[in-house]
């Protein structure tokens, strides 16, 4: 097996090599998964390469800011003419992740798997993974490094804004002495990180707190106190005007309650699907649960669909929790 250096080289060798890439993130993506995807985007074009942005739908208005981030197709709205035979993804922990995107990977696509999640089981020609990393950012942070482009305020900014979200503001436990390291150096460049804070953690739309306010109002406890969980439905988030970014940071509200070990997010897609979201305090792995049912993620961060209706999830994914306790 290669070593993390190993796999750096072989990253820079592809894309030195190839050209006309797409660079493809996960479905509904984060702080980090926009991020990655423009981290890439700008590398290619120092390297003078043609490539395309996409991702399955539209990226969280907050991260508009960010460098050339209108450019990031979202392919409900635009067809492409494709296919691509030669793929960047980023931030997507299993090929399932992709999407619908992957309807433009050409038969035989050489794809580039970058990517940080622990349940990541290698499916790219080139494998570019670090469990151990707080966020894709961080990765690319090196890849950056290892090609030997020169920084600007603009790439600072976006890796900067892919380890602040996937750090929870560097609270979380996977904020390393590498990340701090990694931090201090991009502050250096004049990435203005207090802004950041203020823009990405603290501030939120009235859809947001409605549609809080929805799910506080299911929340439940099991009877020992370690598992507690909320739900929202298609007809909240109609009636307080709520997108998918607004459910952001929701199921931390169950989680932070003193003595919660897991906290759980249901949000119901429709009459027989739900999107399960999980957090744990570090007892559970929460990853390895989720892979339960065909999902992913990180040890206190992960989640999965279950094709099921709301009312026989809640009970399946409980019982589940309670075994894993």
């Amino acid at each position: 097996m290669q070593s993390y250096e190993q796999s750096l080289q072989q990253t820079r060798e592809f894309l030195l090599d190839h050209d006309d890439y797409l660079v493809v993130s996960h479905v509904q993506p984060d702080g980090d998964a926009v991020s990655s995807t423009l981290a890439v985007g700008w590398l290619l074009s120092c390297l003078g390469k043609n490539y395309t942005m996409i991702n399955e739908g539209p990226i969280p208005k907050r991260m508009e800011y960010l460098w050339h981030a209108s450019e990031i197709v979202n392919m409900s709205e635009q067809e492409l003419p494709g296919p691509y035979s030669h793929i960047i993804c980023v931030d997507c922990a299993d090929f399932e992740r992709v999407g619908r995107t992957q309807r433009y990977f050409a038969e035989g696509a050489q794809i580039v798997n970058i990517d940080h999640h622990p349940t990541n089981n290698g499916y790219g020609t080139v494998n570019l993974i670090k469990p151990d990393a707080a966020a894709t950012a961080e990765i690319l942070f090196d890849l950056l490094k290892v090609v030997g482009v020169e920084w600007n305020l603009e790439i600072a900014t976006a890796i900067y804004t892919g380890l602040l979200t996937d750090t929870g503001g560097f609270r979380y436990s996977n904020t390393s002495p590498k990340v701090m390291a990694t931090v201090s150096e991009l502050l250096s460049l004049g990435v203005n990180g207090p802004e950041l804070a203020e823009n990405l953690l603290e501030e939120m739309t009235l859809p947001q707190v409605k549609v809080l306010n929805r799910a506080l109002n299911t929340l439940q406890m099991s009877p020992e106190g370690h598992i507690a969980w909320v739900h929202v439905t298609p007809q909240d988030m109609i009636d307080c005007a709520a997108e998918n970014e607004d459910l952001e940071g929701i199921v931390n509200y169950p989680r932070n309650i003193r003595g919660v070990e897991v906290g759980i997010l249901f949000k119901v897609i429709h009459e027989n699907a739900v999107k399960v979201s999980l957090r744990s305090a570090g007892k559970v792995d929460v990853a390895a649960l989720a892979q339960t049912f065909g999902g992913g993620g990180h040890t206190r961060a992960a989640g999965a669909k279950v094709e099921a209706p709301l009312e026989q999830v809640i009970p399946l994914i409980l019982e589940e929790v309670r075994r894993h306790l």
